[in-house]
């Protein structure tokens, strides 16, 4: 109309629905569109459980983890083999921090149906501007990043790998582990770069340098100063 020109009901409802678009007040936004509009200012968070080999038995623990999804920097949270509400609720506050939380910048949190995530851990996000973004049952490919971190990276790389004996083992390779994949991991998904800037810088005269955690399980090559 402001251009002069009046196009027919019936000719914008065929371009709506060659473009896949529902008509208006129907239309619905799809989760990848969603994600892409926000992806900056999102973040998702997730458990996983290992079982750790103690004195008392075999005893599983939890690791509550958060990811932020443009930069997939992790955080691990919690390790714990009870963690309860009063926990989650403490940790909400600690991610929205205004100065060093891990959600200081999101908008949106992602997180499943586990009922850890409590109407109280909820409120706390959502009274720092965090809203939460509870996902469908069942649906784990709505939580990708996540996902991704879990069975792709922490367990194929690392867990699969180690016999944890003992909570202080546990979580001296999880922590381990974190530091390689913030700091010294090629990540593919980021046209295999590191998250973080190298401490040694590449130049064609040093020399190819190792720095090796777990006892060789991973391992960082970098080219050393000349």
């Amino acid at each position: 109309m402001t251009l002069g020109h009046q196009v027919a009901r019936s000719t914008v409802a065929r371009i709506l629905k060659e473009s896949g678009i529902d008509p208006a007040p129907s239309r619905t936004t799809t989760w990848a569109t969603f994600l892409k509009a926000h992806f900056d200012s999102t973040a998702a968070t997730d458990f996983f459980t290992i079982e750790v080999f103690t004195r008392a038995g075999l005893v599983r623990y939890l690791v509550l983890f958060a990811i932020d999804l443009k930069s997939r920097r992790v955080e691990i949270s919690n390790i714990s083999p009870q963690p309860c509400g009063k926990l989650l609720e403490q940790i909400a506050r600690n991610w929205t921090d205004p100065f060093d939380g891990f959600l200081r910048s999101h908008r949106y949190l992602i997180h499943d149906r586990d009922p850890l995530f409590t109407a109280a851990f909820l409120a706390t996000l959502r009274d720092a501007g965090v809203e939460a973004l509870r996902l469908p049952a069942r649906s784990p490919n709505l939580n990708a990043f996540a996902e991704r971190f879990i069975g792709g990276s922490i367990r194929r790389e690392c867990l699969n790998h180690v016999i944890p004996l003992g909570e202080r083992h546990f979580r001296v390779v999880v922590r381990e582990y974190v530091e390689h994949y913030n700091r010294e991991r090629h990540h593919q998904g980021l046209d295999n770069r590191l998250l973080e800037s190298s401490p040694h810088p590449d130049n064609d005269n040093g020399s190819i340098q190792n720095r090796s955690r777990l006892g060789g399980l991973l391992n960082f090559y970098h080219r050393g100063a000349a």
